[in-house]
């Protein structure tokens, strides 16, 4: 019995510290993108995040010129009870908590000196977030001298066109994979078997492979670039994962109960709406956090079907444009991130009470 509950107790410990080095290996780069969404964009080239907190540094607390001080840069140098060369003071001559450095070349040059000390870098801003919000503001001169500013587009209609790209795009699915799996789950009818395998098979294909071929069908339909071909695109790579995962909880659902409703003479289609579907919603919930997540976070399969068009834009391209072509303005992804995360944590938080039933769905029998 000892050594039963010496075993327990290690293996509690082993996965208690496994999921806490988890958290932690996620927490950190978090904090990191978080505290610098509110840093200033030249506070996040010269230095990282973490000097947010109080830490030691250099810092320079007196600047000596060589030429005042008759210092001989050909020769041994003492400044401040610190000795050395030009080359050995150009890399820094460090005493106790004192440090000397020659800046610049011989003729020119100046002398630093710093103290080790502890400081704390601030430097926080709202302005990052202004930018991400309501668009960035451009100064240019007219022809005239006058000086017009034109503000910059804002986030408003990419978070619409987004809106209107995600919630068809997880109903859609949702209402088409609970058919086909109470259909397998339920009904009897030829090839069920082979039909269930070929779905399960698709969710081993990459959607990469399939983007060349449905952008092709789309021009020569006449859907691209419009809502209903992205709806169409993301309901079709979707629905394998919805299918497999409805029907390991529709599979599970207590079998006199559906067979006292067939008894009762209800249809099939009565079933489905008065039991199956209500029974389901832990199902349906978790699945709706999946699919909203990936939809609301896409940007390729976006990007191919809406391609750039201003009004077609989605969060996802918003943040994009304002980066720029060479990334010079990573600054405001990050905190675009959290803005365009609000939504998708709020869905999370309203639906997770069904998330783990949802997942574990079809796991034991009996």
């Amino acid at each position: 019995m000892g050594s039963s509950k010496r075993q327990k107790r290690l293996g509690s410990l082993f996965v208690n510290g496994l999921l806490l080095l988890l958290v932690i290996i996620w927490t950190i780069p978090t904090m990191g993108i978080f505290i610098s969404s509110f840093r200033q964009r030249g506070d996040i080239m010269s230095s990282g995040w973490w000097n947010v907190f109080p830490h030691r540094e250099w810092e320079t607390v007196r600047v000596i010129d060589p030429r005042a001080e008759g210092l001989d840069s050909q020769g041994v140098m003492e400044i401040e009870g610190v000795t050395g060369t030009f080359e050995e003071l150009r890399k820094g001559v460090q005493e106790g908590n004192t440090r000397v450095v020659w800046v610049g070349n011989r003729r020119i040059g100046r002398v630093e000196v710093q103290e080790y000390n502890w400081t704390v870098t601030w430097g926080f801003t709202l302005n990052n977030y202004r930018q991400v919000l309501f668009g960035r503001s451009f100064e240019y001169e007219k022809p005239d001298g006058s000086v017009e500013v034109v503000a910059g587009e804002s986030m408003s209609r990419a978070f619409l066109n987004s809106l209107a790209v995600t919630i068809p795009a997880t109903l859609i699915p949702i209402l088409i994979a609970a058919f086909a799996a109470y259909a397998f789950a339920w009904m009897k009818f030829p090839g069920r078997k082979w039909m269930f395998v070929l779905i399960i098979a698709l969710l081993a294909v990459p959607l990469q492979i399939a983007l060349v071929p449905i952008l092709s069908d789309y021009r020569a339909l006449g859907l691209n670039g419009t809502f209903l071909g992205i709806w169409l695109a993301h309901t079709g790579f979707g629905l394998a994962l919805a299918t497999y995962l409805l029907y390991n909880y529709v599979s599970t659902l207590p079998r006199e109960t559906m067979e006292s409703a067939f008894i009762d003479g209800a249809s099939h289609f009565k079933v489905f709406t008065s039991l199956v579907l209500p029974l389901s919603v832990p199902a349906l919930a978790s699945f709706a956090i999946f699919q909203f997540l990936w939809v609301w976070n896409d940007y390729l399969v976006a990007l191919i079907f809406l391609g750039g068009k201003p009004e077609f834009e989605l969060v996802t391209q918003r943040m994009a444009a304002m980066v720029g072509s060479r990334g010079s303005e990573w600054h405001l992804l990050t905190a675009g991130a959290f803005v365009s995360m609000v939504l998708p944590m709020v869905v999370f938080l309203a639906l997770q009470r069904y998330f783990v039933r949802g997942l574990l769905a079809g796991s034991v029998k009996g």
